[in-house]
């Protein structure tokens, strides 16, 4: 059977065209390399090299098998090169689901570092709702997902990364857009715009919660699952909503953003993934996660 080692002798000795050089540049003693190219003949069943006292030449079938060896010793390096890539997580691909809300101050900062880190990665982007993201790490169609917690999974590992402070968006003509901040208790009575309770269970019943605890009940006006779709009712007059801090800079004619008093409530982003994925890409990707989200790790 040829293998890759006989393929390299054979290779040194028809550079060398010498058994004594060939066998110096493998680090190996004359006589060996000498059997093992003798093998390498009777295996072939042709001769590859003409030995004389004084010289060794090349054989027609020596040269051309030559041209095939230098290829596949070549192949072969090349597949060792992409394997220890790989097992860096530098090439491979990557699927990324994440929640619209995690796109705007948090999302593009990572992949800005991990494209110029890992350029060989291939990524594919997904924006998902909360509960489809969830479904997404189990089903394999993704490798991660960026979170709104709380997440509670067995066969998931959650890592929170990001806490954004709420605030408030308001028509523009709003008679509260004229205050310095919007205390939640001042949001009682209006139209709450909301993604569907099944899209962001987490967030709606958050909304509940600070509702109650300013006094009032939580009314609801439209939903709708597009973020730019809430904010455009927003602009319409048609009710008010509550965002991540990070969405203000969407900015948008006819809405404007108002803090909440402090300690403002926030929302709390997370990266997760499944707890048996051996991904070495996806190692490498959590690496960039961790280290462009340092000052905002929440620990548990």
């Amino acid at each position: 059977m040829v293998e890759i080692r006989h393929l390299r002798y054979f290779v040194a000795v028809a550079e060398e065209l010498h058994f004594g050089r060939a066998a110096q540049r493998l680090g190996m003693a004359q006589p060996p390399l000498s059997q093992q190219i003798r093998r390498l003949e009777q295996e072939l069943g042709v001769q590859l090299l003409h030995r004389t006292k004084r010289r060794v030449q090349l054989t027609e079938p020596g040269r051309a098998f030559l041209d095939e060896a230098r290829k596949v010793i070549a192949q072969v390096g090349t597949a060792v090169a992409v394997a220890q890539r790989a097992g860096r997580g530098e090439v491979g691909r990557l699927a990324i689901g994440f929640l619209g809300a995690a796109t705007f101050s948090l999302l593009p900062t990572i992949l800005k570092v991990f494209r110029q880190r890992f350029p060989g990665v291939e990524i594919e982007l997904y924006e998902l709702k909360a509960f489809e993201l969830v479904q997404a790490l189990h089903q394999g169609r993704i490798h991660v997902g960026l979170v709104r917690m709380p997440v509670n999974d067995e066969l998931l590992s959650v890592e929170p990364i990001l806490q954004e402070k709420l605030v408030v968006a308001l028509p523009e003509q709003h008679p509260l857009a004229e205050k310095p901040l919007v205390a939640f208790r001042d949001l009682a009575g209006e139209a709450f715009l909301l993604p569907p309770r099944q899209l962001a269970p987490g967030f709606y019943e958050q909304l509940v919660d600070l509702s109650q605890q300013a006094g009032f009940s939580l009314r609801i006006g439209a939903e709708a699952s597009q973020l730019q779709t809430i904010l455009n009712l927003v602009a319409a007059g048609m009710g008010i909503t509550v965002v991540p801090e990070s969405v203000m800079q969407m900015g948008g004619r006819g809405v404007v953003f108002k803090c909440l008093p402090e300690p403002a409530p926030t929302m709390e982003i997370a990266v997760a993934w499944r707890r048996n994925d051996p991904s070495q890409v996806l190692q490498a990707f959590l690496e960039v996660v961790r280290e462009t989200t340092q000052k905002n790790v929440v620990m548990k």
